[in-house]
């Protein structure tokens, strides 16, 4: 089932950048080819701790017009307990403010999780990545933003859901995000993210200055806060 499927993904993938392709042409667009990277203090993902220690998150992006396909990455710094983790996406984005997005997960090397029935971080034995039907997992987004609010939600195909709603102004946003399955402690549905962050960028000279955000997270599941501090490159 899962070859199926990464098939049915992959000739959609193809037919979205052949007819993005048509139309960039169309309107005289190009292609925007984009890399960056971000240092964080911890990786922390919808409310859970992946990880437990600072993290390199690099990231590509290729843009035709409003369709989009990337790669994004998490590379612990330490080698006993860092979470690695090589995901691919491809993403459409509407006018109205819609957007649509496939992402393919996929941990690479010895990782580590939260186990939520103990509280401990236990390591996870990663599959070849040609092993689609065991170290890789698919999962659909929808989002939809109005001005400064954005809604979405998020199923994997192995049935775990997620949904999430963010205010930002200026600065600032909030966010509460809840989940079931692997998300929560019982499994249920409930509240597992809440946060709020702030950005800011700081001159380092005349002509540059460095991009800085922190986050404060609360999942009531767990009953753990998290303090994340990053930079951006």
């Amino acid at each position: 089932m899962m070859k199926t499927l990464y098939k049915f993904l992959g000739l959609l993938l193809i037919g979205l950048i052949v007819g993005q392709g048509a139309t960039a042409q169309d309107k005289e667009s190009k292609l925007k080819l984009d890399f960056g990277a971000d240092l964080v203090s911890r990786y922390i993902w919808r409310g859970t701790d992946f990880g437990n220690t600072p993290s390199v998150q690099p990231g590509f992006t290729l843009a035709i017009d409003k369709f989009e396909i990337g790669a994004w990455g998490n590379y612990g710094l330490s080698s006993n307990t860092g979470s690695l983790e090589a995901d691919l996406f491809a993403s459409y984005s509407f006018d109205f403010g819609l957007g649509i997005i496939v992402t393919d997960y996929y941990f690479p090397g010895e990782s580590t999780f939260l186990d939520k029935t103990t509280n401990n971080i236990v390591p996870v034995r990663a599959g070849n990545y040609f092993d689609y039907e065991n170290a890789h997992t698919i999962e659909l987004g929808l989002s939809y933003e109005i001005k400064n609010l954005t809604v979405s939600g998020y199923y994997m195909i192995e049935g775990d859901s997620y949904g999430e709603v963010s205010y930002a102004l200026g600065n600032t946003s909030v966010f509460v995000g809840a989940g079931d399955g692997a998300y929560t402690v019982d499994g249920d549905f409930n509240v597992c993210n809440v946060g709020l962050g702030y950005s800011k960028e700081v001159a380092v000279s005349d002509k540059y200055k460095l991009p800085l955000f922190g986050q404060f997270i609360l999942n009531p599941s767990t009953e753990q806060v998290h303090l994340v501090f990053g930079l951006s490159f």
